[in-house]
């Protein structure tokens, strides 16, 4: 029987106090699990406890014990959230431990696939087939699945419960309202491409009649690591006008799916698109966006080639500018070879004196007198590679280093988003305003921790020390944070910070 949490953390302080004072015992027990280790801590202590128990690591074995404790409706609840978040971890522990634990409950027993379950809820109640299941109706949970990673043997049978739920009056554009934002439906197809990246389900779904013009899934199908969904979507149909699609693959420097997208349509020139609501919407140009997110020569190329203007200003701001001040030299380049105007006002020629390394003693911006998209550039460069001095000399010359972005998220948020404990160390000891919260209601805790499971470059950055970071410097750890807190290691880090610095924890 696995011990409580309470008490395997016990066992893991009085390990590491034994090996601290010598204790052979302690020491022969942490030696046998992490020989090289001189000083334990308790992450350390709660690897050992974890490894002895037969467990690969400490995040597994809490999540037996804590689960352990739990009766069946508390199981199914965390079963809701694990399938919700496509934690497929959580998921797999769960029904191993209870294995009819969706039983009864069609939205779970339609993102874990189960054919027969749901053949048998549909012959009781074929009217199933549309009512909503929480937030979502049972297309939408199927399409939000991301269960299809841990069983990809189980497509013929998720296809199958798509036949069945249309085939009871369905809808393959079904949609919901993420939070209430009638502005951003969020469709089944969005689910099954961007959400779960689904490419079977997907392409089923553009078969049956799913429109792939959603304002959703070809931006995010550029965010995959791949083009099957872009190539899926634009053989389907889909017109990338007016989706920032464009844009978005140019943060990734892709030029196969920058190609792919100007193949179908897509304007290097366009500025303003007409959102679903019917607002005007901005998207960005695609000449000013590849100078800003620091794409290759080859980039800059192909979309002069395409017909990009090297002089349009936008926001203020021309090609050669954004060029200049980001520090993209071959940008800037190619852009006054092809007759892009290079002219600059003193206020940009002193950014782009500070993104050339060069920073003139007593001259100072004045941030009142920059265009947007140049105050607040220390929040669009931080995350580029190599821009660390870069930022500093910024703020040398009175860039504003604890300016919100539009969504109120400021630099120092930024950069815990993004992993990046050297930068975020930067802007702390500016004493930037750590009660701040951003339009999305995130605290700096709140905001690595999202950054830490959603970060699309998070498997290289270190979302763990920037929370270290953030709570050295006294920034509340909440006992939300904790519960929902998925990634792994940021959990168990959470966790021991809780048990080892923390004094009692805030409810919220």
């Amino acid at each position: 029987m696995i011990p409580s949490i309470e008490e395997l953390r016990r066992n893991a302080k009085a390990l590491k106090k034994g090996f601290a004072a010598g204790e052979a015992e302690c020491v022969a027990r942490v030696r046998g699990i992490l020989p090289d280790v001189a000083e334990v801590k308790h992450a350390d202590a709660l690897h050992v406890i974890a490894r002895e128990a037969g467990f690969a690591s400490w995040p597994k074995l809490k999540l037996v014990a804590e689960t352990a404790a739990m009766d069946r409706a508390e199981k199914q609840e965390l079963l809701k959230v694990a399938l919700f978040h496509g934690k497929n971890h959580r998921v797999v522990h769960l029904l191993q431990e209870t294995p009819d634990l969706a039983r009864g409950m069609l939205g779970l027993e339609i993102a874990l696939y189960d054919l027969a379950a749901v053949k048998a809820a549909l012959a009781r109640d074929p009217k199933a087939a549309v009512k909503p299941r929480g937030p979502r109706r049972p297309m939408l949970h199927l399409a939000f699945s991301r269960y299809i990673h841990e069983r990809p043997d189980l497509v013929a049978d998720m296809l199958a419960i798509a036949e069945l739920l249309v085939a009871q009056g369905a809808d393959v554009n079904d949609f919901y309202f993420h939070e209430g934002d009638e502005n951003s439906p969020l469709s089944a197809l969005y689910g099954a491409v961007g959400h779960a990246d689904n490419m079977a389900l997907a392409e089923w779904l553009l078969d049956h009649g799913a429109n792939p013009n959603d304002n959703e899934s070809l931006y995010h199908a550029t965010e995959l690591g791949h083009r099957d969904g872009l190539r899926l979507l634009l053989k389907h149909g889909a017109n990338p006008v007016g989706t920032n699609a464009l844009a978005r693959a140019l943060d990734f420097n892709d030029h196969t799916a920058v190609e792919l997208l100007l193949n179908a349509g897509a304007l290097p020139d366009e500025d303003v698109a007409e959102h679903p609501s019917g607002e005007p919407s901005f998207v960005i140009p695609a000449l000013h966006q590849a100078t800003r997110r620091m794409c290759d020569g080859r980039m800059i190329a192909l979309l002069l080639g395409a017909g990009a203007d090297a002089s349009r200003p936008y926001k203020g701001a021309t090609p050669y500018a954004i060029a200049r001040i980001y520090g993209n030299a071959e940008a800037a380049r190619q852009i006054a070879e092809a007759g892009g105007s290079t002219a600059l006002s003193p206020q940009e020629e002193l950014l782009a004196m500070a993104a050339d390394g060069v920073v003139p003693a007593g001259r100072y911006v004045d941030p009142a007198k920059l265009v947007g998209e140049f105050r607040g550039l220390i929040r669009n460069i931080l995350h580029l590679p190599e821009k660390l001095d870069h930022v500093k000399r910024l703020v040398d010359i009175g860039l504003e280093y604890d300016r919100p972005d539009p969504m109120g998220v400021p630099p120092v948020q930024i950069s815990g988003w993004e992993g990046l404990p050297e930068i975020m160390a930067y802007f702390l000891q500016l004493q930037p305003d750590l009660s701040h919260r951003n339009k999305y209601g995130g605290t700096l805790l709140g905001t690595i921790i999202h950054g830490s499971e959603n970060c699309a470059a998070r498997a290289e950055r270190d979302h763990v020390a920037c929370a270290r970071l953030a709570l050295e410097h006294g920034v509340a750890l909440p006992k939300q944070a904790l519960k929902f807190a998925a990634e792994p290691e940021m959990s168990a880090f959470l966790a021991d910070w809780a048990v080892t610095c923390s004094p009692k924890l805030p409810s919220v």
